[in-house]
């Protein structure tokens, strides 16, 4: 099973590169001096055999200083979670949307975008 599991994740790396670089394709056609990098499967593994092993994003192994000095760097902050938090309005109003999304251009299945979807009891 855990051969399995270490299968399907290596499958799932792949796709996630494929469609990593078909963002930076996109980038790079617009003039955007920026690329995406998927992170080495180690890094900040939770589960399985890399669990607690400090793995930087390209791959090297860490000791747990070198780890805690560059964390901050790579992996979002508690104010980092805190700051999008606050981003997060619930907004219940048909018609209203909350000010991280964009409003769609129409309703689902025909429906006006002012439609009560879902009714708050």
């Amino acid at each position: 099973m855990n051969a399995l599991n270490e299968r399907l994740r290596d499958d799932f790396i792949q796709d996630s590169i494929s469609g990593v670089q078909a963002w930076n394709a996109g980038l790079r056609k617009r003039g955007i001096d920026f690329t995406f990098v998927v992170p080495h499967k180690g890094f900040n593994r939770q589960i399985g055999s890399l669990a607690g092993v400090k793995i930087s994003p390209d791959g090297r192994v860490l000791s747990p200083q070198a780890w805690d000095a560059k964390v901050r760097d790579w992996l979002p902050t508690p104010e980092d979670r805190a700051f999008v938090q606050s981003l997060m309005g619930r907004v219940v109003e048909p018609g209203k949307f909350a000010n991280w999304i964009s409003p769609p251009s129409s309703g689902i299945n025909g429906q006006t975008v002012d439609c009560e979807y879902v009714r708050f009891n």
